[in-house]
């Protein structure tokens, strides 16, 4: 056991210098810390409290605090998560999140982020935590050795990670994989009304813009949904536009290319394009939406609506085809597909998908400790089951032995509850410990992930991920209805990813890349740059006519130009070979 932390504290050191000097610095005590409010909010009792190993029933009963960043929920964790967290460790948890302006200030001000804090990234909130001492050391006393045991044989490459931030190991960040070669389920790629592209004859569709007259063909099809609504091919929205407009900045993804600051970067080639580069991939895909606005295949409420307005329109079929998997998702549900409407994927020739890969180096959401917590050692222990093969499972399924159980051969799969709450209507009723309710009101709350769903379990005999659908178990349980078989028929794959990787695709690498802060002057020019390029490319995809969109277009990138564009790829192209220098690195191991 010695030589075994012996040989973890040295693979955490190796990578990172200087080393520690001493383990007495920020968030040093497991006794609740020096704090002013040490323990504060619902933490009443003293000592310890970590139990290592100690049996649920024989431990002091705990009320916890989870401040989370991510968080949607603020108040006490009910439903069968709590029940399973009391069951296992004795413990209540409350959670806190972000819901009120100011409150990261607030309980900074107070002494008391909570006992386990999730950070939403590890940039300017959690480098202050670490510098004001309120992140527990996780060194210190062997608190990971001695109750992150699984961490630390697992999540080695995202403890490093994280100490090289700050110069002290105060956790590690989301979605944590075993190998940066794998990536996860495709999201980035078309989707259509499949039922009516059979209709219209399922034509062969070679590159991008072939889609266009397919599409127009499905419209002329079912002009209105059965609601009596207008269709369109596309709706869209602006929630998520960031510095350029959403849906146009992440077309290219079907071939390859991912958004990266003002432009795109080809994680085919590890090269990079400004979203202004004429005949570069943004304008392209910008032409592409505007060819369907001028044919009235695209809805004219997307530059105002929400999400949940989108949401519903493609729910009640007025959009035929989208490049998210999420949005389609929303369009799959019984009514429609047991009455043969579906919409699948369907690829172009030329296309070469995007995944994101799976990150050794984990996430930039931040599982951390609270220095002043009085349950250091049940904090770890919490977010260690979290990282179990147990714990995964439970966090995206529910409990063991309700909705999902491990079989003879040693693989996870769901039960006949589990496969009706995932596959079917999350409102199915689940019973557990003393609570009964509706699944999706029962889960834990604190929005955070330890493995990527898309890693590989390594408990799996056969090496399966995380991923319910991805076990055979699944495949075999579903019944196949007759237009999800058209498709497989069709396609000649099962799977959607299957079909999908077939046809060419690409990962985009994760690793420890992280940008570099931009000046003031820069962060001002930055965004009158891209405020621009968004109001010029909605503006674009409005145009009436072809005369006028290249009008608008060569308006919007002078006017871009006039602000600083420039200035802004100079900043960019050393990012550029930062990115490129950090996926070398996590490629090569």
């Amino acid at each position: 056991m010695k030589l075994r932390k012996f040989l973890a504290l040295l693979l955490v050191l190796v990578l990172i210098t200087p080393l520690i000097a001493s383990c007495a610095n920020t968030g040093g005590s497991s006794d609740g810390g020096t704090g002013a409010n040490a323990g504060g909010d619902n933490n009443s009792g003293g000592g310890g409290g970590g139990g290592g190993g100690v049996p649920p029933a024989d431990r002091e009963h705990v009320d916890l605090v989870i401040y989370s960043q991510l968080a949607n929920f603020s108040g006490e964790l009910t439903g069968w998560a709590a029940e399973l967290l009391r069951e296992k460790f004795n413990v209540s948890v409350t959670i806190i999140n972000d819901g009120v302006a100011g409150t990261f200030q607030t309980r900074m001000e107070g002494g008391f982020l909570g006992d386990i804090i999730l950070f939403g990234n590890d940039a300017d909130d959690y480098r202050d935590a670490s510098a004001a001492g309120m992140l527990f050391d996780w060194l210190h006393d062997d608190l990971l050795w001695d109750y992150g045991e699984f961490i630390a044989d697992h999540f080695m490459q995202a403890l490093n990670k994280n100490r090289s931030i700050t110069g002290t190991l105060h956790g590690f960040g989301h979605n944590v994989a075993g190998s940066a070669s794998d990536h996860q389920a495709f999201y980035y790629y078309p989707h259509l009304r499949f039922d009516l592209y059979q209709q219209v004859g399922s034509p062969q569709i070679n590159t991008l813009e072939d889609f266009i007259p397919v599409l127009a063909e499905m419209v002329a099809l079912e002009p209105t949904t059965p609601f009596g609504t207008k269709t369109y091919a596309v709706s869209s929205f602006p929630d998520w536009d960031g510095d350029m407009v959403m849906m146009v900045k992440s077309t290219p993804a079907l071939y390859g290319w991912e958004e990266f600051h003002i432009g795109l970067y080809d994680t085919k080639t590890q090269t990079w394009e400004g979203a202004l580069q004429e005949g570069g991939w943004y304008l392209r895909a910008l032409k592409f939406y505007n060819t369907l606005f001028q044919m009235g295949l695209y809805d004219p409420d997307s530059q105002t609506q929400t999400w949940d307005d989108l949401r519903e329109k493609y729910q009640n079929g007025q959009a035929m085809f989208n490049i998210f998997s999420w949005i389609a998702d929303n369009y799959n549900v019984d009514e429609n597909v047991n009455a043969g409407r579906m919409m699948r994927p369907v690829v172009a020739a030329d296309q070469i998908n995007l995944a994101d890969g799976l990150n050794v180096f984990g996430g930039n959401r931040v599982w951390a400790i609270g220095a002043n917590s009085n349950y250091p050692e049940l904090a770890m222990e919490i977010i260690n089951w979290l990282s179990t093969p147990e714990g995964v499972l439970s966090y995206n399924y529910g409990p063991k032995g309700v909705t999902w159980d491990i079989d003879a051969d040693g693989e996870a799969f769901l039960t006949e509850l589990g496969l009706e709450v995932h596959e079917n209507d999350d409102e199915a009723v689940i019973s557990y410990g003393g609570w009964t309710g509706a699944y999706r009101l029962g889960t834990f709350e604190h929005n955070n992930t330890t493995w990527s769903i898309d890693a590989v379990n390594p408990e799996s005999p056969s090496g399966l991920n995380f991923r319910h659908s991805e076990w055979p178990s699944t495949e075999l349980a579903k019944v196949v209805r007759p237009i999800e078989q058209a498709w497989r028929d069709w396609s000649g794959f099962v799977k959607e990813d299957d079909y999908i990787r077939n046809n060419g695709s690409t990962v985009a690498i994760a690793s420890t890349y992280r940008a570099e802060r931009k000046s003031r002057q820069l962060d001002t020019i930055w965004r009158q740059v891209t405020n621009t390029i968004k109001e010029g490319s909605w503006n674009a995809i409005y145009a009436n006519s072809d005369a006028e969109f290249d009008q608008i277009v060569a308006q919007m990138i002078a006017d871009a130009k006039a602000f600083g564009y420039d200035e802004c790829v100079e900043w960019i192209l050393p990012e550029v070979d930062a990115r490129k220098a950090a996926e070398n690195e996590a490629t090569a191991g």
